[in-house]
């Protein structure tokens, strides 16, 4: 399990959030509530017409006037039910509309977060607020907000038309309310926080299953398949435990509606038959009151009752909300000018949770067009590095401006323009050839794909039967690694960023294939700002500029020759690398 989730809305947060978002579209939204109360007054004309049927009956009227209001009647409620689900429907769109946005900008806010909280937060929870949270809030959009939100015009023109009839109706309707308002607000106290932990103890359910499956071989190979199957029961329980406890107080809340209905309608009943007896109003328009009251039971019990979707809607879009608006975006502070279209790192320091600081105030300057090594045992903090200059991690302190653009507190689309990296672990998606290339550049033709593979040495792409055409990645022809890096080096060429960093995205090479490698990403790097995490001192060799990192800290910078001569880090390095070769 988590230790610590990702930020949450509070409710009020959510609240506005929810009505900025609806607020987008304005004249569609006037529209859907003027088509609604519409629909809604439209209903009101049944229990009246009932009424004055029955003042006509029970004073002898024409046959033919009570075919008439017969054929009113029918009228007023066909008219009433199709504006009734035209009002939904353009309820729905607007909300479903709205919410694949807000998906777009959870995914959006997700990736903007640093590793670290991500990691530290685990992969379910991030999940779970695209998949179970998006179901709870898209059920409740599809089905209980427009029914929702017509009951709720429905009881104030409803309540509009008892008071029109007399004033005493609707207070005598009015005497259920306290009961209801009692009701309402301990049912909303008690199970608001149960909804929002059920939607975490979801995430943790989530978690677990997905450590397991990603685990599966380790979880196969050591024995532990009935140890984890009992963390995911145990997680699922928990869940269980808590959506019980709703489902208990959601019995008690419905059964004290059903008094308040009892209460309301008996107090309709005795203030008709008084005011009757008064001769304060005809029989018929009695019959019209009582009417109303039976009409508001569904409505109202839809109103209150759907509290309980609205709630889990609610929790869910707290968690979506509470991403997005956690990634507000600190100022940035204006770039120096060799950051406009190289890399600055000034004073920078990191450090993951619950460790010692990976970088300690690291100053590095690549200028345009120049290609910087960086070096340093395993643990020197080169892969941190490369993460800050990629945005993927934040500085502590200090900033990282990359292509004139604080890396840490720049829109990711923006500074994606600028840069792009390949990684010693290179995914190949599953598709054809074409269809991995063409994500770097979706309007690539077939000779773009052809030349780039070529520049980085990808012959072997002749040797396949489909050519481009050929299935890849998950279910289709198995790259080896090198070939998944010379893809990968295709795809960052495609691309074409003005900055590019490679993370020992040749480490993996064999001896055999290691020379092939270097070749590829010296054309992958042609003309680019580029920072290489070198695994190999031959990478180092042909930069423009060697970085040594230790523990932490640039202890050497110059070219290669300028290191040797000095005699020092890098100096003992290299020797150890060539030691190296020859005893291979």
């Amino acid at each position: 399990m988590s230790a610590e989730i990702l930020p949450i809305a509070t409710p009020r947060e959510t609240r506005k959030a929810m009505w900025r978002l609806l607020a987008q579209h304005p004249g569609r939204l006037t529209l859907t509530i003027v088509v609604l109360l519409a629909a809604s007054c439209c209903g009101l004309a049944a229990p009246a017409l009932l009424g004055v049927m029955v003042n006509i009956a029970a004073s002898g009227g024409h046959v033919l006037s009570l075919l008439w209001l017969a054929i009113g009647l029918l009228v007023a409620g066909g008219l009433g039910a199709l504006l009734g689900i035209l009002g939904q429907n353009l309820l729905a769109r607007i909300c479903e509309e709205a919410l694949a946005g807000l998906r777009e900008e959870v995914f959006a806010a997700a990736a903007r977060k640093p590793l670290a909280q991500l990691e530290k937060a685990g992969i379910g929870d991030v999940v779970a607020r695209v998949s179970g949270d998006v179901e709870a809030v898209s059920e409740a959009i599809s089905g209980v907000l427009p029914a929702f939100t017509s009951a709720a015009f429905t009881i104030a023109v409803t309540l509009l038309g008892l008071g029109v009839i007399d004033w005493r109706f609707a207070v005598a309707v009015l005497v259920a309310a306290p009961l209801q308002v009692f009701t309402l607000r301990w049912f909303l106290k008690r199970t608001a926080p149960i909804y929002r932990t059920v939607r975490i103890t979801e995430a943790n359910r989530t978690e677990q299953i997905i450590e397991t499956v990603h685990g599966s071989p380790s979880v196969v190979a050591l024995g532990l398949g009935s140890r984890h199957a009992d963390l995911v029961a145990a997680a699922s329980h928990e869940n269980i435990g808590h959506s019980m406890r709703g489902v208990g107080y959601l019995t008690r809340f419905y059964n004290r509606l059903n008094l308040a209905e009892l209460i309301g309608l008996s107090g309709v009943l005795v203030v008709g038959f008084w005011l009757h007896a008064e001769g304060a109003v005809t029989i018929g328009a009695a019959t019209a009151a009582a009417l109303y009251f039976y009409r508001l039971f569904d409505p109202i019990g839809l109103v209150l009752g759907q509290f309980d979707e609205l709630q889990k809607a609610a929790a869910g879009l707290g968690r979506m909300f509470g991403l997005t608006m956690s990634a507000g975006r600190t100022t940035a502070r204006p770039s120096p000018a060799a950051a406009d279209a190289g890399i600055v790192l000034d004073d920078v320091t990191f450090a993951y949770p619950g460790q010692r600081p990976a970088l300690h105030g690291v100053s590095l300057t690549v200028q345009p067009g120049e290609r910087v090594a960086i070096v340093g045992t395993s643990g020197a903090g080169k892969t941190t590095l490369a993460k800050v200059i990629m945005g993927l991690e934040h500085p502590h302190s200090g900033a990282a401006w990359v292509g004139g653009l604080d890396s840490a507190a720049g829109a990711p689309a923006e500074l994606h323009e600028r840069i792009a990296m390949v990684s010693q672990e290179v995914h190949v998606f599953s598709g054809t050839l074409a269809e991995d290339l063409r994500l770097a550049k979706p309007d690539a033709s077939a000779d773009e794909l052809a030349h780039v593979l070529e520049t980085v040495g990808a012959t072997w792409v002749e040797t396949l039967d489909d050519g481009l055409d050929t299935s890849v990645g998950a279910g289709g022809h198995q790259l080896t690694p090198e070939q998944a890096q010379q893809l990968a080096l295709a795809r960052l060429m495609l691309k074409d960023p003005p900055i590019a960093v490679l993370d020992e995205a040749t480490a993996e090479a064999g001896t055999g294939s290691a020379h092939m490698l270097d070749q590829a990403a010296e054309a992958a790097l042609a003309g680019r700002t580029s920072v290489v995490i070198a695994h190999r001192l031959s990478q180092a060799a042909s930069a423009d500029t060697v970085v040594v990192m230790e523990q932490g800290r640039i202890v050497e910078s110059g070219s290669h020759q300028e290191l040797l001569a000095v005699g020092g880090r890098y100096a003992h390095l290299w020797e150890a690398w060539n030691s190296s070769l020859s005893r291979n």
